[in-house]
This record gives structure tokens, sequence and C-alpha cells, in this order.
């Protein structure tokens, strides 16, 4: 280990003296990332293609890439992470592992509410209520909100994932934001009562659930339904798809839950500028589409549409442009205290 810590070193090393006399020691970016697509490489094949950049890519879990980045410091050899979820986001920033950021570009193409000056939204996802259409018509769903889900109403018959899975702490994380910690932890005790089972599953899981009329209110990302409704993960899941409808809560107010996956250049990246036109690559509308049509993500930009696949259940809905999601990683840990004492397991 000492060994690849000093090579590390006489690498960086190097490559600052380049710097410095104005020479690149290579033309290559180097990325940390969670996201776990395919999609994602070829991806950045098309970035090698049209700049001649080469790049390099270490893929694994959050926590893991993390505890490297920040053991590493300054030998880590890693110019750009990528992951899902503005809460883990903000937790790097907060952890220092970024670097501030000046690029007109991403500015100019990414809105205030999905990026901060060191990490930058790539891509969207909202967070939405499913519901079978056999069973509950649009009309008694009008004006449903996230914290209805703690309506009486609603005994029995919600599903949800985890407290662990930061999709819902980001969830909750905002509903501080906007309510306070208070009102939230009532809420959170009033969910876990109207839960049809214990929390348990992923996303996918939890549609299976109400298509299988298991419950009738189901909370989930919704590039999850297209993904089922694509086929990819088999036909038993297809046709559970095409039995249930996501809807988009909090119209009436501040809008649908919205997060994002995106990117940060690493504190001591050492070729920040190629991590920079990377980022700025990935805001292309070809880059866009093509995340768009991989993962069936929303686009960060507004000149590029979703999939046809969850585009059909509507553009126009209000999206929460009012919560920043820089505040979720700011909330979440007090968001999973409050759900781990509602006995949200």
């Amino acid at each position: 280990m000492r060994k690849a810590i000093t090579m590390r070193k006489i690498i960086l090393l190097i490559s600052i003296f380049f710097t410095l006399i104005g020479i690149s020691n290579a033309n290559e970016v180097n990325i940390f990332s969670s996201r776990h697509y395919d999609s994602d490489i070829q991806l950045y094949q098309k970035f090698t293609a049209k700049t001649g950049t080469s790049v390099n890519v270490v893929s694994g879990k959050d926590k893991a890439l993390t505890k490297r980045i920040l053991e590493e410091d300054k030998d880590c050899i890693g110019d750009l992470y990528i992951t899902a979820d503005a809460g883990r986001l903000g937790a790097a920033e907060t952890k220092g592992m970024f670097q501030r950021v000046k690029s007109k570009i991403l500015k100019q193409k990414i809105p205030s509410n999905f990026r901060s000056h060191y990490w930058f939204g790539i891509a969207k996802r909202a967070r939405v209520i499913y519901y079978a259409p056999d069973r509950l018509s649009k009309s008694d769903l009008i004006g449903l909100t996230y914290e209805d889900l703690a309506n009486p109403k609603w005994k029995g018959k919600v599903v949800i994932r985890q407290s662990n899975n930061v999709y819902n702490q980001s969830l909750v994380a905002s509903l501080i934001e906007n309510n306070g910690a208070k009102k939230t932890a009532e809420w959170a005790n009033g969910l876990v009562a109207n839960m049809a089972r214990p929390a348990k599953g992923n996303d996918r899981a939890q549609i299976l659930a109400v298509a299988a009329g298991e419950a009738e209110l189901a909370v989930a990302n919704t590039y999850y339904i297209a993904l089922m409704l694509s086929g990819k993960k088999g036909e038993e899941q297809k046709i559970a798809a095409q039995k249930i409808k996501p809807f988009f809560p909090n119209q009436e107010g501040r809008g649908t839950h919205m997060n994002i996956s995106g990117g940060g250049v690493l504190k001591y990246a050492p070729n920040k500028e190629n991590a920079i036109k990377l980022l700025e690559f990935l805001l292309t509308d070809d880059a866009q589409k093509h995340i768009v049509n991989n993962t069936y993500e929303y686009p960060i930009v507004d000149t590029v549409e979703p999939n046809k696949l969850i585009a059909q259940f509507g553009l126009d809905f209000k999206q929460d442009l009012k919560t920043k999601v820089s505040s979720y990683g700011k909330r979440q840990a007090k968001a999973l205290k409050i759900m781990t004492e509602a006995g949200w397991q």
C-alpha cells in the first residue's frame, strides 16, 4: 500500500510540474462513479470520440468511494465524482471532497435549484405516488400531497422502501425544509401507521405491490416505471407496470419533489480542466438525449424532452423549484432520526 501511495504522489507531482510549465502529461479524466448504468460508459466513450480525452472509470457504492477519496486525500487520482441524489452530493461538499468550479456553460444550462458552486445536476428525477387506475380513479387523488400519506384515510394502504434509503431521506428532508421538524415527525408517525407492510424492497418492489393489490399507494421514483415498461426487467414486471400509473403530488402547492444525479470536481483533481469539460459535455443535447433514453430520468436542460415511456404520463406537471436540492444534505441526518424514531424500518 505504501508503494502504491508513493507512486500516486510521484504521478501527481509530475502532473503539477507539467501543468506549471504549460504541458499536460496525460489527456485523460478519472471518474469515480456510484451510478450503475452501462449506458454511462457508452456516454463517456462519446466524449472520448469527440475530444480525444480518455475517460477512466472507477465504479462502486457511494460509501466505499467516498471513504476511498477521503482516505487518499491529496494522493487521490480522481478528477470527478458522479452520484445520484443531491443529499449525497451535499454530504460530499460538507466533507470537503469538491473544489469550487466556475463555468458559464454549467451556470447557464443548469437551473440554480439543481446546482451549487461545488456540484452540478446532470439529470432530474421525480419521486411520485403510484396507484392502480382500476381501483382508484384520478379524481380520487385530486389535490393529493406527500403530507396526505399520513392521513388515516390511507391506513394499511401505503408502501414505501426503508428509512436507510437515500431517496426517502431526501424526500423527508424536503418536508422538514418546508414544514418544520415537528410537523414532519408527526407525519412520519402517521405514515408508518398507514403502511400496508413493514418497509422493504427497492422502488420497483413498491410498484409491484400496488400492481398485485397488496397496497393502494406506493412511493417511488419516476424512472422505475419506464424501466419496467421497457421490458428490460422482464415480461412479468412489464405487465405489472402496465397496471399502474404515477401521480404527481402537491400540484396545488409547491410541486412534486425533485432530485438529481450529478457530479463535482474533486478537490485535488489532477485533470481539473478535463473534468469541467466532461461536465459541460454531459449538458449537450446529444448527451442529455443519451441519458434520458437509457436511464429514463428527466433532462436537466429544457432543449431535450424525456423518453416517451415517461413522457406519456405528462410533461407539464408542477415541479418543486422552491425547495433547493442543496437543502437535502443539510437535513438528511435529522430526517433519518425522525424516520427511525417513528418506527420506520
